[in-house]
């Protein structure tokens, strides 16, 4: 087992696990994100998406399945990115924090796609 590699990945799992758990108890301002989006059931969708990002966080931090649960963490992180931080409908200050956020998103793909990738 390498140290590194439970330390980088309990890093990682930590925001997914609460972020998740966070969505899942209180979904109202990111159910209202969804809903502006035009998708259905927002407050579901949302409880759905904390709760595979709270689920596969766990596994990924006890290192159960990493690379599905990175998938998983991937697959959740996607519309999430573009739902919750569209900075190109934003303006101002806005504008910017949407961007940081974006990219903060961007980072965290690129770091579930080194977990996928690891082959060990």
């Amino acid at each position: 087992m390498n140290i590194l590699k439970v330390a980088g990945r309990t890093a990682l799992a930590a925001i997914f696990i609460q972020s998740g758990l966070d969505s899942v108890r209180n979904p109202a301002g990111r159910a209202q994100m969804v809903e502006q989006a035009g998708l259905p059931e927002p407050q579901l969708l949302t409880q759905l998406n904390g709760g595979v990002m709270a689920g596969a966080g766990t596994l990924l931090a006890l290192g159960l399945a990493p690379r599905s649960s990175a998938l998983a963490l991937l697959a959740s992180l996607l519309p999430t990115t573009i739902v919750g931080h569209a900075f190109w409908n934003a303006e101002g200050q806005e504008r910017q924090g949407q961007m940081v956020h974006f990219a903060k998103n961007l980072a965290m793909m690129g770091a579930l796609l080194l977990v996928v990738a690891d082959r060990e």
